[in-house]
């Protein structure tokens, strides 16, 4: 008995080496960049406060179309006894945690809204239902982002975490993991979502004036756009939600004025920073882990003497174990991008021509096609202390500072986005407001009266979209041989 015991200590102590520690006191301590309007760094729970935290394991199942479910598979799944979604072995190899990743990437859901309602549950069991809402099945029959999740109180309805956003159907059917969702959502998703509106702030739904204040608001700016929420009407809020296009989102500490896009995981390996204005620094697979947990569960939404939950409010709700953050880690930073169809032909080497003669290189040199650094918002002037002062590079591109500037999110910066996979990924500047890369270089989005192919804004028809003005005044056959390149990267 004695030697058993010995032998699964030793095991977890071997697995515990192999595993790094997702949260921890010292490496929070210099992870996130300064907000800007606040000079200091966003507030977190302490690593005791993580790990005192319920633990939560379960794996979740497809849901089909009903005239693809395979045979049995509903019975089958009532059957099932609650299953983890992983349990880690000291023998894995590089290439076991990277499968068993890509497992967690597709299973992983959002806890806070699973649902045990049998009259939303009949409604994914309904092709009527279905056909209503107007949802319509993958080419293997899945009805995506919903999942099947086996609990100890039974089946439950629940929805992808991490494909939910990260997740896209190409044309031939392939299913890419990695690229930001260009899925616009339905009544049955609404639904879920809905029940599930008071599970991070108990008490208050995230849909209310004072849980939109909770999640967003920016109290210590003297004109916080935020302060909107408080006479907006449930049809105003909805108004203001459904301006969002798919591929856009409105995160906790973003703003839904403000919006920023899905962004694209594959190549994060390669990226230094995480999010469109640089909010932490990406220094190893263990700060995907920490990511992960921080927008799942973990947000503690202090900043300075400004709290924005409630005593009660203010808790980890639940923790992935490390060994699920980890996998998922090592299996984002090993995605690759699709095959490329665009070829290096005659026009598009005549725009790699382009490219190198008008120095876009400086910014975006290969082999990353992006040089890593940071660029200040128009109107922030960083101090000269910055923790981060060797990666900023001194100009600014001029695109709308408010994501920057008026959130917080706002560090002051946005990073110099890689140009590597611009063919597949759709949606241009940080808020998704330029659906394709001949609007990105069209001279007519710098007018008054030009009216975006992609986020527009809470009651906006048309509005300039400025910034990044390299390009706009090149001829149009130029443009169109720099679009061929830039295609082929």
């Amino acid at each position: 008995m004695r030697i058993k015991w010995l032998w699964v200590a030793f095991s977890a102590l071997a697995l515990d080496a192999q595993v790094p520690r997702a949260w921890t006191d010292k490496d929070l301590s210099d992870w996130a960049l300064p907000v800007a309007s606040l000079n200091l760094r966003p507030g977190h729970f302490s690593e005791a406060e993580y790990y005192k935290a319920p633990v939560d394991n379960l794996r979740s199942y497809p849901v089909y179309h009903p005239d693809r479910e395979p045979a049995g598979y509903w019975d089958e799944l009532k059957k099932k006894k609650p299953e983890p979604l992983l349990t880690a072995s000291k023998d894995w190899t590089e290439s076991d945690w990277v499968r068993a990743g890509r497992r967690v990437f597709d299973e992983y859901d959002v806890i806070g809204f699973r649902s045990a309602k049998p009259g939303l549950i009949a409604k994914l069991r309904s092709r009527e239902e279905i056909q209503k809402a107007g949802i319509k099945p993958r080419r293997d029959g899945t009805l995506e982002p919903f999942r099947w999740v086996v609990t100890p109180r039974g089946v439950q309805l629940t929805i992808s975490e991490c494909a939910g956003c990260h997740q896209r159907e190409l044309p031939d059917g392939t299913i890419l993991n990695g690229p930001g969702s260009q899925d616009p959502g339905n009544a049955i998703l609404g639904e879920l979502i809905n029940d599930g509106a008071e599970f991070f702030t108990p008490g208050e739904r995230f849909d209310s004036p004072i849980g939109l204040y909770r999640a967003f608001s920016a109290p210590w700016l003297k004109d916080d756009f935020h302060k909107k929420f408080e006479t907006m009407k449930p049809a105003e809020i909805g108004e203001m939600f459904a301006s969002h296009v798919a591929g856009t989102f409105a995160r906790v500490n973003g703003s839904p004025f403000f919006l920023t896009k899905m962004p694209d995981l594959i190549g994060i390996r390669e990226r230094k920073y995480m999010d469109a204005t640089a909010t932490h620094r990406n220094r190893g697979p263990a700060d995907i882990m920490r990511y992960a947990a921080l927008v799942t569960s973990a947000d503690s939404l202090d900043f300075g003497s400004h709290r924005m939950l409630t005593d009660s409010q203010r808790k980890v709700l639940y923790r992935s174990p490390d060994e699920v953050l980890y996998a998922l880690a090592k299996y984002i930073y090993a995605l690759e991008p699709p095959p490329n169809p665009n070829k290096l032909d005659a026009r598009a080497s005549a725009g790699k021509a382009v490219f190198q003669r008008e120095g876009c290189g400086s910014c975006h040199p290969p082999p990353f096609y992006t040089n890593n650094k940071i660029t200040p918002a128009l109107g922030y002037r960083p101090p000269k202390d910055h923790p981060v002062a060797a990666d900023i590079l001194n100009i600014s591109v001029g695109t709308d500072p408010s994501l920057a500037l008026k959130t917080r999110k706002g560090t002051g910066f946005y990073k110099i986005p890689s140009l590597k996979g611009v063919w597949y990924r759709g949606l241009y500047m940080h808020d998704g407001s330029l659906a394709t890369l001949e609007e990105m270089f069209n001279p007519a989005r710098l007018r008054n009266d030009y009216a975006p192919n992609g986020f527009k804004g809470y009651r906006v028809k048309t509005r300039p979209v400025p910034g990044h003005e390299f390009g706009l005044k090149l001829g149009a056959p130029e443009r169109e041989q720099l679009v061929a390149f830039l295609r082929t990267l």
